[in-house]
């Protein structure tokens, strides 16, 4: 087994080779013939594509001197205006090298603050002619309206399942792994489609021999569907006990946290048999619950709480 990161190994260095994501592969693909791009925004959840696809591009368009003219720069590092009036402005005027022009990716560009995003404006207007910007966000909506309008805007889509399945099982093919269908089927649920955190996810399992559900579960500490779904039937039956010695168990023996527990309270209030006006009243329950969490709340007092409410549903 490889001891390098298999997120980067793995990583996919030609636009074809990008997963989903055809509707934008397509067009890029069209002005990498052309030679030239225009600014752009991508915008979607993480772990989708959006670093790879950059890097993808500069590689197509610059050939072997790509990384002399392209730059790579996390914008939620460093949010002020400094970013931009020092890094990219610096980057932004050195002459392309065997090239027409540079690209500048800023991840993250969301978390520019209004300010800083006036001076990107300004600098993507001064330098149009030898740079082209490609700003990463996870919400197009945080980002000002003036920059969107200079920038061909790319929505990312989410990753099905299969897609996910599908570079899982190469991996696992490309390392020699040992895996069953519902240990990485397992892998997708946690994930949530994060192509980057299913890729680490497998990695960290591998270490462990099979993948396998218990594997999975065990190698990234999370709360198993099960032992929610036996701590939730304890507490709709009536016995409250029981679903509090079900929690402490989770909290204290298995070391999980309070949020993970919480999040697969709410993947499971979907699958309870109860009627859906109660299950909407459940939903409501847990984002309180969970923000309570956040604001640092107890962990064991808010889920015993938030467990309370599971009796005072069923006995409605």
């Amino acid at each position: 087994m490889s001891l390098e990161i298999w997120t980067e190994r793995y990583r996919p260095k030609k636009l074809s080779e990008v997963v989903n994501q055809k509707h934008i592969i397509e067009r890029l693909k069209v002005w990498v013939k052309e030679g030239s791009v225009p600014n752009m925004l991508f915008a979607g959840s993480a772990g989708i594509g959006k670093t790879t696809v950059a890097l993808c591009l500069a590689h197509e368009l610059f050939g072997k001197n790509w990384q002399q003219n392209f730059q790579e720069t996390n914008a939620s590092d460093e949010r002020g205006i400094n970013v931009v009036r020092g890094r990219v402005k610096e980057f932004a005027k050195m002459k392309p090298l065997d090239a027409d022009f540079k690209i500048i990716f800023l991840d993250e560009s969301d978390a520019l603050t209004p300010e800083a995003q006036q001076a990107l404006r300004r600098t993507m207007e001064k330098f149009a002619d030898s740079c082209r910007f490609i700003l990463s966000c996870n919400y197009s909506s945080r980002i000002i309206e003036p920059i969107q309008s200079r920038t061909a805007v790319f929505r990312f889509k989410s990753l099905s399942e299969e897609d996910v399945m599908n570079y899982l099982e190469r991996i696992v093919k490309g390392e020699k792994l040992t895996a069953d269908k519902d240990g990485l089927k397992a892998i997708f649920e946690i994930s949530g489609g994060d192509l980057r955190k299913s890729t680490n996810i497998l990695q960290t399992s591998a270490t462990m021999g099979k993948i396998t559900r218990e594997n999975v579960y065990n190698a990234t500490a999370q709360a198993k569907p099960q032992d929610i779904k036996d701590m939730l039937g304890f507490a709709l039956n009536g016995k409250f006990i029981d679903a509090r010695e079900k929690l402490y168990q989770l909290l204290l023996h298995q070391g999980l946290s309070g949020e993970d527990i919480i999040k697969e309270i709410h993947r499971q209030i979907f699958d309870l048999e109860i009627p859906e006006e109660k299950k909407l009243n459940l939903i409501e329950k847990v984002g309180e619950f969970e923000f309570r969490l956040n604001q640092g709340g107890s962990e064991e007092i808010q889920l015993e709480a938030l467990l309370a409410q599971f009796l005072k549903v069923k006995d409605k």
